[in-house]
């Protein structure tokens, strides 16, 4: 047993989420990049339980998937058609019991609170262990409590019982602290309190929060309020989803603002949390950056640029574009309206201006790619330049090929390499022209086209 005492977390994933009218189980849908089930999991992991459980039901495949994936070592528990969270519970014991410490304490978390957190998870362990009791259930101070559990306390402030909304009085509704669902129970205390679930409620389900009752019988069940009610907020449908994750976007943007990042409007700018900005940058209006973007001092992102598992370096400037997972090295020049995909890397002093694509591009140092360009499966030297309207034409209906385009060439605008082509180092290319076979180094190429004028020409209905 890990020297906290707890020999397990469990995570109860097996609800179907009507509410959020969706075929993805609501537990795999995501904000600020991570489904609620990872997140979840990630925190209760961080405490070292003895083992970590999740137990699936809806779409139980998927679900233990995802959970697999995100912990090799995770036991996953199939919940059987008896709905409840305590039959959930039921279920877990059922097949972990043999594995338990009977001296330790056991995690029951909810996995549809995405922002809970391995410190709360701390503190109300902590607060378990220093009390003594038997069961302690995680609790909040909401200003509106609709759709939670009330904690019903007596007269010495100990935790009485749990009410869900539809079985709680007009006096019960008037409670604001509430159930967050996530509880610790001594292990001896958690075996026989499940035992005598009963499903006589207006739900018909097998309630964990009627387990409280039966721990309080044979001891005392204590209350650990959240100190950030935010971190316990549980998502229902995608509206609480919206609000909930606004709200912690807005914590976010803040957090990097005090760190020393300009962000000129957090009301429009979106920051997944594996996004790391250093100080002195700047993000301009309507961005979204998303994925594990790392984004160096000086660089300007923006406005309304879109960055995914993308490497921005020290004093780049990326301006309404869209760019995945691509490096962009030091003091590049990137957009308007740029889409960069996946598999590129720009050396330091390039450029990719306006309506410029590419596609696993390699671009070495002080190259230019102006404007009105597609670059894709190319290398290009350095301090070449690219004239408009250039396409590598890399596709032949069966295979992607490359160009190669050297150092200090000069590529004409309107120009078509047809790969698999090569172009030597300081070549120059005439306008218009379309590269088929290799172009020597230092050697000027161009390719003829006649053109034809008829005077005095008029179209036929003209005439």
């Amino acid at each position: 047993m890990p020297e906290s005492g707890l020999t397990a977390g469990i995570i109860l994933a097996a609800g179907e989420g009507t509410r959020m009218r969706s075929s993805l189980p609501k537990v795999l849908h995501k904000l600020a990049g991570r489904t609620f089930l990872e997140r979840v999991m990630a925190s209760v992991t961080a405490l070292d339980p003895g083992l970590t459980a999740v137990v699936v039901h809806f779409q139980a495949e998927k679900v233990a998937e995802a959970a697999r994936s995100y912990d090799g070592q995770v036991r996953i528990v199939q919940q059987d058609d008896c709905p409840g969270t305590g039959r959930a519970v039921q279920c877990a014991m059922d097949q972990l019991r043999q594995s338990l410490d009977p001296n330790g304490y056991v995690l029951i978390a909810a996995s549809d609170m995405p922002l809970l957190d391995t410190d709360t998870l701390r503190g109300l362990i902590d607060h378990h262990v220093r009390t003594g009791d038997g069961a302690t259930v995680l609790t909040a101070n909401l200003d509106d409590p609709t759709g939670y559990g009330r904690i019903i306390r007596d007269q010495d402030g100990r935790v009485l019982r749990i009410v869900e909304q539809k079985d709680a009085t007009g006096t019960e509704l008037a409670v604001k602290e509430v159930n967050t669902s996530v509880y610790v129970f001594d292990v001896d205390v958690l075996c026989q309190a499940i035992r005598g679930l009963r499903d006589s409620n207006a739900q018909g389900e097998f309630y964990l929060t009627d387990a409280l009752e039966v721990a309080r019988q044979s001891g005392t069940v204590g209350a650990f309020t959240a100190p950030d009610p935010l971190s316990v907020e549980g998502v229902n449908d995608r509206v609480q989803l919206a609000v909930l994750a606004k709200d912690h976007n807005i914590r976010v943007c803040h957090e990097l603002m005090r760190s020393g990042v300009t962000i000129l409007d957090p009301a429009t700018t979106w920051i997944e949390d594996d996004v790391s900005i250093e100080p002195d940058a700047t993000i301009l209006p309507g961005c979204l950056l998303q994925g594990h973007t790392a984004i160096s001092a000086d660089a300007v992102i923006g406005p309304y640029t879109t960055l995914i598992d993308a490497t921005i370096d020290q004093g780049a400037t990326v301006e309404r574009s869209r760019i995945q997972e691509t490096h962009i090295g030091a003091r590049a020049s990137i957009g308007p309206w740029t889409y960069l995909r996946p598999g590129n890397d720009l050396a330091e002093d390039t450029k990719a201006g306006a309506f410029v694509e590419m596609k696993k591009a390699h671009i070495d140092h002080g190259t230019k790619v102006p404007h009105l360009s597609y670059v894709g499966d190319t290398h290009i030297g350095h301090d070449s330049n690219v004239g408009g309207g250039t396409i590598t034409a890399n596709y032949d209906g069966v295979h992607k090929n490359r160009t190669e385009i050297g150092s200090g060439v000069h590529v004409g605008a309107g120009n078509l390499f047809v790969a698999p082509v090569q172009v030597g180092d300081e070549a120059t290319t005439g306008a218009g022209s379309v590269i088929r076979h290799q172009v020597p180094e230092g050697a000027m190429v161009y390719s003829t086209n006649d053109q034809h004028t008829v005077g005095d020409w008029k179209p036929e209905w003209e005439r």
